[in-house]
């Protein structure tokens, strides 16, 4: 039995770049496209067009580059924000106008000060005049973690009617724990009527570190979408991260879920988005980050060496990482030392190695961390004749 798909939704160049300081200009929103084109998304949310005139031009551009993926602008449920939007992505090989509003009482209440049934009509509204543009309506029911479930429920069942083809159901705040979000996403499979006729979309943030968690909750419970940036920048503490969650569903395929992703590509559009938005990846980031495949615990080291798959569970080449690292730190032990003195030219016997790895030892604790150059220093003042080494 063939594995479900699950849909990528890349925001990184609307939801990401909202990131203070990571402000890109069109040329550099181009080549970050045409690179998520290449890497296998599904949708490119490519901008909120009406924001500025500089936004709208980058997505009119991408629209016209993109050869792939979906082209999606962003609106809010108003009119003229979806009249900009269409107009934007109307060179799109394939345009998406994702449009909505707030649905928890908190929204509606404080940030529109309106009622529920006014909201409602105003979300209907919108999905149908979006799809006079397009024929593919994404709507967005804004906090609908903390939207009561009933109430949701009525929502996307009403802008199903009105044509909407995704229902995207944020944790705008990131406040939902992964069994709260995936029963949400059960309910709506459950009890929206038409729902077969819609993908249900997860868009989760990371105020409480959740996002990842979340959305895969929602995927195991019936969503077909996950919303996510790359090396998960967003807004306050980011969002969902594209590659946890494309790698996730492959080391468990038990799940019968995958993406279109082409991971070997993953590492080096890490770095193209770190550089492009000069936001640093922190090195304990997972599937990316510089320490992911990096071992200095001495037991590590030997259990890595001896059989890769003892401590990774992931080959570091199915995301484009050329190898595991061994790092040489006063933590490390003998196997390391003789690993990594192998490899740059030195096949030590086991007493050699005992004499060498005293004064490796002495470096070490002077180092947070010992080189290739290093190694050289080390051996050759280790008292040991340099002839008995190949």
């Amino acid at each position: 039995m063939g594995k479900d798909k699950v849909h990528i939704f890349d925001t990184t160049l609307r939801d990401g770049e909202q990131v203070p300081g990571c402000k890109l200009d069109t040329k550099q929103k181009l080549v970050i496209a045409e690179r998520l084109d290449e890497l296998g998304v599904d949708i490119i949310e490519a901008g909120f067009p009406i924001s500025s005139p500089g936004d709208f031009n980058s997505v009119s551009e991408i629209a016209k580059l993109v050869k792939n993926a979906t082209v999606c602008g962003l609106t809010r449920s108003v009119r003229k924000d979806i009249e900009v939007a269409a107009e934007a992505i109307k060179s799109a090989k394939k345009p998406r106008i994702h449009t909505g509003i707030g649905t928890s009482d908190s929204h509606i209440t404080h940030k529109f000060k309106s009622n529920r049934e006014d909201i409602l009509e105003r979300a209907v509204a919108a999905v149908k005049y979006a799809k006079s543009f397009v024929e593919d309506v994404e709507f967005y029911a804004e906090d609908a973690g903390r939207t009561d479930n009933d109430y949701l429920a009525r929502v996307c069942e009403a802008v199903i009617k009105a044509g909407a083809t995704v229902l995207n159901i944020p944790d705008t705040t990131g406040y939902c724990l992964p069994e709260e979000y995936g029963a949400k996403m059960k309910y709506l499979k459950e009890n929206v009527k038409g729902i077969e006729k819609a993908i249900l979309s997860c868009h989760c943030h990371n105020d409480l570190g959740l996002a990842t968690a979340n959305s895969i909750s929602g995927v195991i419970n019936g969503a077909r979408q996950i919303e996510c940036t790359i090396n998960g920048i967003g807004e306050r503490a980011g969002n969902t991260s594209l590659e946890e969650v494309v790698m996730i569903m492959r080391q468990h395929p038990y799940l019968n879920l995958d993406t279109n992703i082409n991971s070997k590509l993953l590492y080096d559009t890490s770095l193209m988005v770190s550089d492009k938005m000069g936001m640093v990846v922190q090195p304990n980031k997972a599937i990316v980050g510089s320490n992911a495949f990096a071992h200095s615990s001495g037991i590590h080291q030997d259990g890595v060496i001896k059989n890769r798959e003892t401590y990774e569970i992931m080959d570091p080449h199915d995301v484009g990482v050329n190898e595991s690292s061994i790092v040489l730190t006063a933590r490390s032990g003998r196997a390391a030392l003789a690993y990594r003195a192998k490899n740059v030219g030195y096949e030590l016997t086991k007493n050699q190695l005992d004499v060498v790895y005293e004064n490796f030892l002495k470096f070490a604790d002077r180092k947070k961390e010992i080189l290739d150059t290093d190694i050289h220093k080390i051996v050759e003042t280790s008292n040991i004749s340099i002839s008995t080494f190949t």
